[in-house]
């Protein structure tokens, strides 16, 4: 066991006190893990425009003071009552929804959205007792999805902690715990595309070009980058990306212009800017007979999906995905053996790294859309 198992360790954090104020680092307390709980150190953790959009408190109700991030790679100093699988010293990464493992959707080979540890951005506190395990001279501070990696030590449910292969350096494989999974998974296990075959990627940020990392794995002949902004085009190539088309330059609907690229449209199609008419779009753009559309990108709560019936008649098919479909803790091993074997590239993601004193840079760079991950280093 840790020498701290069981106390209270005493670390700093990033605490977001308002929407849309910069993060202080504070000295905070973090309580004991409790039953079926993980106290983690994390030793790196990056941003997402997940932690930016709850951070700015867009159309959400706001729930502060909190300690955001959730894409993070850490070790574990000690475990709570019930814990089995997980001892300390062992190399994780915490992630944002989890897998109980007893729930229908764990059970099933099709699902990996567990019914206890799903997502959950309004909820602050654990599971176990509706409490926070941090705080800071008495006053709790509220958990962001269950992981809070914006400090040195958190707590989190067993479910959400992928153990992976000690030897995998944490400051690259953290970013898997969201969207870079998220936009490989999306391809390899969604849109499965055949090698040889086109595959058109609808938003070239982060998550779309991990859709086109997983392309470019498959063996995709041809993949074709949709995006509005053009300077993204010659990033994109490093990702496998082998044309462009920014909707702007064309005076008829992308979907038509990809038909006539690829005589009769793409053989899959991967959606990621949360765009509804992006969605219809990259539906509307693979062949008939035989095309798969995934929808990754999260649209606004009113956003009404329209397509004509015939297109679905027409053999087209659409499918969601929530986190490429991965289950936490039993997949992300296995995506970060993909890294170790050479086979997935994930040094192209990362285009910043900041002390995490300077954590608020990293904030900067996202709102700038300069690079796609910057990298965090705990404790400096």
């Amino acid at each position: 066991m840790s020498s701290t198992a069981g106390q209270v360790i005493c670390c700093k954090a990033a605490v977001a006190w308002e929407a849309g104020k910069p993060l202080v680092i504070e000295e905070v307390e973090v309580a004991p893990p409790q039953a079926m709980e993980v106290r983690l150190k994390i030793l790196f953790t990056s941003l997402c425009h997940t932690d930016v959009y709850f951070w700015e408190a867009k159309g959400q109700t706001p729930l502060f003071p909190r300690i955001f991030g959730h894409e993070a790679g850490g070790i574990v100093e000690s475990v709570g009552e019930g814990v089995t699988d997980l001892k300390p010293g062992d190399h994780v990464l915490p992630v944002f929804t989890g897998e109980c493992k007893e729930c229908r959707h764990c059970k099933s080979e099709e699902s990996n959205m567990c019914d206890l540890l799903r997502i959950n951005t309004d909820r602050g506190v654990m599971l176990n007792d509706g409490k926070s395990r941090f705080s800071i001279r008495g006053q709790p501070i509220y958990h962001f999805v269950g992981t809070s990696t914006f400090s040195e030590y958190t707590v989190v449910h067993v479910g959400c902690v992928a153990k992976i292969n000690p030897a995998a350096p944490l400051d690259k494989v953290c970013v898997l715990s969201c969207g870079i999974s998220t936009g490989l998974g999306a391809t390899l296990n969604v849109a499965k595309p055949k090698k040889g075959s086109s595959v058109a990627i609808f938003g070239l940020g982060a998550v779309g070009l991990a859709a086109a990392e997983g392309a470019r794995i498959a063996g995709a002949s041809r993949i074709i980058g949709v995006d509005l902004n053009s300077n993204r085009f010659d990033e994109a190539k490093k990702f496998g990306v082998t044309e462009f088309v920014n909707p702007k330059d064309h005076n008829k609907p992308v979907q038509e212009v990809i038909a006539e690229m690829t005589n009769g449209g793409v053989d899959r199609s991967v959606e990621c800017t949360g765009s509804v008419n992006a969605m219809i779009s990259a539906f509307e753009c693979v062949h008939d007979g035989w095309g798969v559309a995934v929808l990754v990108g999260v649209p606004n709560k009113d956003d009404s999906f329209k397509t004509h019936p015939m297109n679905v008649l027409n053999e087209r098919t659409l499918k969601g995905t929530f986190f490429g479909n991965y289950k936490p803790r039993s997949d992300l091993p296995s995506v970060v053996e993909k890294y170790m074997n050479k086979e997935l590239e994930l040094e192209k993601f990362i285009t910043h790294e900041v002390p995490f004193s300077e954590i608020n840079k990293a904030f900067e760079y996202m709102l700038s859309g300069a690079g796609l991950r910057c990298i965090i280093r705990m404790g400096a």
